[in-house]
């Protein structure tokens, strides 16, 4: 078993070495669809957060273990990257790796538990009157993030969280193992934002601000459209998907 740890939290050692013992019987479930994410509170009043990865496929099990870091490295790594960048992630305790006939078979990411804040799937539907503040503050945030180099691959409503600091928001980012810290164009930018809202008015709104805040220069009416553009793709894209799930759920199983 490999466990690499934060030396900012070195003490828990004992306890994280420990965690595939107790992960399957303690904890509070906060997701437990492909992936189980659990909360743990240990003495002292810290809440952890700890992510069981989906056991990999065999081929995938080889990739992981030769080829490619696992998405608790990713994770980790990532994580601190982001914070070293200036933006708000999940704070990174600690990775697990468990190998089993020499290929990886389970992992775990642990991270600080984000308290008070909300998910910015809150704002999907809107409405835009009455929360210009936060959706502006988030055009500026994105577009800051994009001109970092940061891009997040899975940029949806529930890995984005905010909190309400005073006057000002903050944005932290979590399930980040999908990231590519690149040159962020102004048309990959826009397509970051497919997923994000359903309200139209809330794209105009980003649009505009987002545009302005991108050091490249960018005209606010190809940023709405470009928007726009990818919306209306993720949903055709997730209209489909939906039609072929009920279609083929439905349809009559053949004897053969």
């Amino acid at each position: 078993m490999n466990v690499v740890i934060n030396p900012k939290y070195t003490y828990l050692r004992d306890w994280l070495a420990k965690i595939p013992s107790f992960f399957a019987e303690g904890g509070r479930i906060i997701n437990k669809k492909r992936n189980i994410v659990k909360v743990f509170s240990i003495d002292g009043g810290l809440e952890v957060n700890i992510k069981k990865f989906h056991k990999p496929h065999p081929f995938n099990r080889i990739i992981y273990t030769y080829f490619r870091k696992s998405k608790a490295y990713r994770s980790y790594h990532n994580s601190l990257y982001i914070a070293e960048k200036g933006f708000n992630a999940a704070e990174s305790i600690a990775y697990i790796e468990i190998l089993a006939g020499g290929l990886l078979s389970d992992s775990y990411y642990i991270s600080l538990q984000c308290s008070d804040s909300i998910e910015m799937r809150t704002y999907y539907s809107g409405p835009l009157p009455g929360n210009e503040p936060v959706i502006d503050s988030f055009a500026r945030y994105t577009a800051n993030l994009h001109d970092a180099g940061i891009y997040h691959l899975d940029y949806s409503p529930g890995n984005i969280l905010i909190r309400h600091v005073g006057l000002k928001y903050d944005f932290v980012l979590v399930d980040v193992n999908r990231m590519k810290f690149m040159q962020v164009s102004n048309r990959r930018g826009c397509r970051n934002f497919a997923r994000l809202f359903s309200d139209d008015a809330i794209y105009q709104r980003l649009a505009i601000i987002y545009a302005q805040t991108r050091k490249q220069s960018f005209d606010k009416e190809e940023a709405l459209c470009l928007m726009m553009k990818y919306k209306n793709r993720f949903l055709r894209k997730k209209a489909w998907k939906k039609y072929l799930r009920s279609h083929f759920k439905s349809s009559p199983k053949f004897l053969s």
